[in-house]
């Protein structure tokens, strides 16, 4: 069904805010629409779209089930859906629904999906294939040449992928993940005390002091160093200049974990956890520190919250029932010691 004159608007414009991050904008344009069209499709996949932008997985995924009871071959609401099943690393049923949203309509968009849910199963052949097979017809498309670059790194392959870059800089000259991933390829050949002072006189310039990634770059350096205090700092400024990017809030809190600073360590993991409960390593480490500092029932607390804001992240009732039996051990042992 297409949309009306005044819906196209608002659509188009929420679009346009969404682009600009102004997300909460974006979804009044679009409940705006939906005052007039209440059922179409296309503007509630759009909805669903931007409550996972903003993090309200829940939300996403009710509502993108409510589209495909009614119309199972909406390919906007597939795509959603592929991406909630991505956010929580459920590769395959998230390739599935690329794949099935391809077949519908083959947007471009959906190349670099599927190449990147390629990479993140392993298939990295096939990843480079798919992204390959569009850049026959679109050479200098630069989402594409970063995806495959991405898929080169993976793979070890760091002087294709260090090609590739320069020729995406020329492409893209301020870029700044592309600058950063140009210094850490190059720098693979030189000692790391080299590196690290390159670094840390880059950053101290004006024009580079904001660059995320950078500082993302050096604080990796630094840890490789064995210099994690330092990391850790780095780690912060970069997650501060870049709130989003929680692999830096990650790579913070395994520091402050390594200097066994823990309530700063449970502070960044447990917000990364929040996020992304899919992510093992995290909750891994979560498990270790409440067990070091004796508060099962905190990392129960959190885990139960964190299913409620994920309740399709199967796992997690696995995790929650060995933290129970752990949480119920220590109070039978409480007792125990309590009885005269």
């Amino acid at each position: 069904m297409a949309l009306s004159r005044f819906c196209q608007i608002k659509w188009e414009q929420a679009k346009a805010f969404r682009r600009q991050g102004r997300l909460a904008e974006a979804e009044q344009e679009l409940l705006d629409a939906l005052e007039e069209a209440p059922h179409h499709s296309l503007l509630r996949s759009s909805l669903a779209n931007l409550y996972l932008r903003q993090g309200r997985v829940l939300e996403a995924r009710v509502l993108v089930d409510e589209i495909l009871k009614a119309d199972s071959n909406c390919p906007e609401a597939v795509v959603v859906r592929g991406e909630i099943a991505s956010k929580e690393h459920r590769w395959p049923e998230a390739m599935e629904d690329f794949e099935h949203a391809w077949r519908m309509n083959p947007h471009p968009y959906l190349v670099l999906r599927r190449g990147r849910t390629l990479m993140e199963m392993g298939r990295h052949a096939e990843a480079l294939e798919v992204l390959d097979s569009a850049l026959v017809a679109d050479r200098e498309n630069v989402s594409l040449l970063k995806e495959k670059a991405l898929v080169l790194n993976r793979m070890r392959r760091w002087e294709e992928a260090l090609g590739l870059y320069e020729k995406i800089r020329l492409l893209t000259p301020e870029d700044l993940f592309v600058q950063k991933e140009i210094l850490r390829l190059k720098g693979l050949s030189r000692s790391g005390d080299k590196v690290i002072k390159e670094l840390q006189t880059t950053v101290g310039l004006s024009s580079r002091r904001d660059d995320a990634q950078l500082h993302g770059l050096l604080a990796q350096k630094l840890r490789e160093a064995g210099q994690v205090q330092e990391a850790a700092a780095e780690y912060r400024t970069a997650s501060d200049l870049s709130p989003g990017n929680f692999y830096f809030l990650k790579q913070q809190g395994f520091c402050y974990y390594n200097l066994q600073e823990y309530d700063k360590a449970l502070e960044c993991l447990g917000r990364a956890f929040r996020s992304d409960p899919a992510d093992f390593y995290v909750k891994r480490a979560l498990e270790k520190i409440y067990a070091k500092v004796d508060r099962p029932e905190d990392f129960l607390a959190l885990l139960e919250q964190v299913q409620s804001l994920h309740p399709q992240q199967r796992k997690l009732m696995g995790w929650i029932k060995k933290a129970r039996k752990l949480l119920q051990a220590k109070e039978d042992q409480n007792q125990q010691q309590d009885t005269p």
